[in-house]
């Protein structure tokens, strides 16, 4: 039962289109936290980059029933930052669970401190991300990327 992001936002939650990023930071997280930033705040990009991640889910996957699983803009997100950052799931783990501005652009607030994500939760579902799903939204981001500089 996957959403492919929580609309209801809780206490304490910094909207995702609210997020202060540091571009001044010399580390490669802030600058792909403005990327994903973009994804979520273009609703064309969005719904299109959601449309290729809907692919992922299982096929004997019934939405309605069971526990709801990791939604679909988290696997994006960890997965991004993995990938990029050339990260092992032991310090995606610790990233994901300590890292204040992930963690906002997770969905988290002030008050999530206690919701963190076991090893084999982040091993179940960002291995989602084949390399073919990500080929696909690259080509998509790197399309709309063109048309931004022009």
């Amino acid at each position: 039962m996957r959403k492919i992001f929580e609309p209801q936002m809780t206490f304490g939650q910094t909207p995702i289109d609210q997020i202060k990023l540091d571009m001044r930071a010399r580390d490669e997280i802030p600058k792909l936290l403005l990327g994903l930033q973009h994804i979520y705040c273009d609703q064309d990009l969005r719904e299109k980059v959601f449309a290729i991640l809907k692919n992922v889910i299982p096929e004997d996957t019934d939405s309605r029933n069971g526990r709801p699983g990791m939604d679909l803009w988290k696997i994006l997100v960890m997965g991004t930052i993995r990938l990029n950052c050339n990260w092992d799931y032991d310090k995606l783990q610790e990233m994901v669970n300590n890292h204040r501005t992930l963690r906002q652009m997770l969905g988290h607030g002030m008050m999530d401190d206690d919701i963190t994500y076991p090893l084999q939760t982040l091993k179940d579902n960002v291995r989602l991300l084949t390399p073919d799903v990500l080929d696909k939204i690259n080509t998509l981001v790197v399309q709309v990327g063109h048309k931004l500089l022009m």
